[in-house]
């Protein structure tokens, strides 16, 4: 039982760290998608820079977190939850992107579910 908490833990742990590593640094590229797109036109014309540079610090901001689930796996994965469900909300609130804030939703309970199964192998070894 054990080999395969720690497969799926281990497995978790990759998706969650790689994949805000891997689209906090297309933020800078735009090369899987125009991510300045996503960003809600009402909080686009309240930031004090543009929507460019903010997706710069979103994806410094994400890279930060899949490195920390690297790092610290618990926290790590409870930042991305969290992160992800802001993000979720904040699609959901503008409106658009209706089907992208469904998958972030279901993608930040993967992470939750994450975080919780760190707190239960690292009390259990």
């Amino acid at each position: 039982m054990n080999n395969q908490v720690n497969t799926v833990q281990t497995l978790l742990k990759f998706t969650f760290g790689l994949v805000p590593i891997v689209a906090g640094a297309d933020k800078f590229t735009n090369l899987l998608t125009n991510w300045e797109q996503y960003l809600s036109p009402t909080v686009a014309n309240m930031l004090p820079f543009t929507p460019h540079n903010f997706m710069m610090i979103v994806g410094v901001i994400e890279i930060i977190a899949g490195i920390l689930v690297f790092v610290n796996t618990q926290k790590g994965a409870y930042l991305v939850s969290a992160w992800l469900t802001l993000v979720a909300l904040s699609l959901l609130t503008s409106g658009r992107y209706l089907d992208v804030a469904v998958r972030d939703l279901v993608m930040a309970i993967g992470a939750f579910s994450l975080a919780k199964l760190s707190t239960v192998t690292t009390q259990s070894k």
